[in-house]
């Protein structure tokens, strides 16, 4: 399949309870791919489409191997944008402002633009920049534009060590502000392109830095649970963007807790399996998936400090990951250290519900039919006032 080139629609509508997957929510959920390969949108808190919202950005394997393409959604169109070997399939990050998607592959960091398919590599890192193995954490190679599109954060595994660099997308200019045993996930501030919190290791998750390399610090040390070895488990946090110092994070499988990285403070958000929560633009309306059990994709309120989850709809995904099945860190188990047992986590089986800029829908992946495609639920009328 060639660069550019326009596809028929594959979306379909249907509502629930009229599907036996979505279970009788009343939801109005809209399947926008429909091909017998692997699709998956972002990383649940990273944009899946410009702020207009003239298109929906996702990952296809039709071609064979990962390449990013996106919905028109005025028609329902698809576009193939990339036709790059060794694409880093979870780096993808589409513009504010809709005119590129910048991702990396192979050793470098690029660019291409919606407008006319025009790609520039940005920043080649070198013979020596490789990927991390594996399928979670920095493994992933997620990236993070800022809110104002200029600056962009890409952690490179160079030989045996991580570094994350800014890149300015205005002068092309660039800077190592980290040097690190692993880097994962960084998140720009959704309102200050000078700020930044990034992933640690499981022992030491969650930090905070300033662009320029300054600041660098741990924001919340995980807390003993009273038996040996047994640590909480901090894991799938991002920004607040209604309480500007707050950064919210699963205590897997406690609930959900904000943290403040000014004062340390922490409170509670909910108190049931939120899995990758994500939250809408506003801050007032998350959206998590659960597992272990699957209750399905639940909305809550991350202002009252109980979080109370309604449904939302069931995407029916196989939520592969057994070591989920867990009431504290597994990676501290002796079983896992030795070697007992390996993660096997395939991304795109994982729903990650993520908002749309206006916050009036939900998307999500789901492989309930064998392949993981690409969904959209909208939020039910009574939430959107409740939260506006």
């Amino acid at each position: 399949m060639s660069r550019n080139r326009i596809h028929p629609p594959e979306s379909r509508i249907f509502t629930d309870p009229a599907e036996e997957y979505f279970r009788r929510t009343g939801a109005r959920v809209r399947q926008v791919t429909d091909q017998p390969s692997i699709h998956h949108h972002p990383f649940y808190y990273l944009p899946c489409m410009d702020d207009a919202m003239t298109r929906l950005f996702f990952v296809s394997h039709r071609t064979g191997r990962p390449e990013i393409w996106c919905e028109i959604r005025a028609t329902g169109e698809l576009q193939q944008l990339t036709n790059q070997p060794d694409l880093g399939e979870w780096s993808v990050h589409p513009s504010h402002d809709g005119r590129f998607v910048y991702y990396t592959a192979g050793t470098a960091a690029w660019r291409v633009s919606c407008v006319d398919g025009t790609v520039d590599r940005l920043l080649d890192f070198g013979p020596m920049a490789g990927r991390e193995a594996g399928m979670v954490g920095a493994a992933m190679g997620t990236t993070s534009l800022s809110h104002d599109d200029r600056y962009w954060a890409v952690p490179v595994k160079i030989d045996t060590r991580h570094r994350l660099v800014i890149i300015d997308t205005q002068t092309g200019k660039h800077e190592e502000i980290l040097d690190s045993d692993t880097i994962g996930h960084p998140e720009f501030h959704p309102s200050d392109n000078t700020l930044l919190r990034y992933a640690g290791s499981y022992k030491q998750r969650i930090w905070v830095i300033n662009r320029d390399g300054t600041g660098n610090r741990l924001v919340y040390d995980r807390k003993p649970l009273g038996k040996p070895n047994q640590y909480e488990w901090i894991v799938h946090e991002t920004w607040n963007p209604n309480h500007p110092g707050e950064i919210i994070t699963a205590n897997w499988p406690r609930g959900c807790i904000g943290i403040d990285v000014d004062s340390g403070a922490v409170r509670p958000v909910c108190t049931f399996n939120a899995w990758h929560p994500s939250i809408n633009r506003q801050g007032t309306l998350m959206c998590a998936d659960t597992t272990f059990p699957d209750i399905g994709l639940q909305l809550f309120d991350p202002r009252d400090g109980l979080g109370t989850p309604r449904t939302l709809c069931f995407p029916g995904a196989t939520n592969e990951g057994k070591h989920w099945n867990t009431d504290h860190c597994p990676y501290d188990d002796e079983d896992y250290k030795q070697g007992k047992w390996k993660v096997y986590a395939p991304q795109h089986t994982h729903p990650h519900p993520a908002f749309s800029p206006d916050g009036n829908c939900v998307v999500f992946t789901s492989d309930r039919t064998g392949h993981s495609q690409v969904y959209e639920v909208e939020i039910p009328e009574h939430d959107k006032e409740k939260h506006r």
